[in-house]
């Protein structure tokens, strides 16, 4: 069986309990060995992947997915929107030139959408 693969995009920072309880779930019902996921962060959403204190909590939890194989990107525009430096991001965080053209190529490989 080939893996069902699954990109969750994000852009707005209140919703990223909600994608990582999505994700959670998605792994606990399909099985981690069959899913592929990433994570798409562009517009607002590239905040919470800053080392502020409050997102402590979120970061722990993205930690913990990345650790089985969740892949988390974020977008460059996005973070040069935000004026914040990549290289204080987590080690666990991918940048990628643009969001949306990641979201586009993967799509283009046969990956699902979703945005809760």
């Amino acid at each position: 069986m080939s893996k069902m693969k699954v990109l969750f995009h994000i852009n707005d920072p209140d919703r990223w309990p909600r994608v990582l309880l999505n994700i959670t779930n998605f792994i606990n019902d399909a099985g981690q060995d069959n899913v592929a996921v990433e994570v798409v962060a562009n517009g607002g959403a590239v905040v919470a992947l800053t080392g502020e204190k409050a997102h402590e909590k979120l970061q722990g939890e993205m930690n913990r997915l990345a650790g089985l194989g969740i892949v988390f990107s974020a977008c460059r525009n996005a973070l040069r929107m935000h004026s914040l430096d990549e290289d204080t991001l987590p080690p666990f965080i991918t940048v990628v030139p643009a969001g949306i053209t990641e979201i586009v190529q993967k799509q283009a490989e046969g990956f699902a959408y979703i945005k809760p």
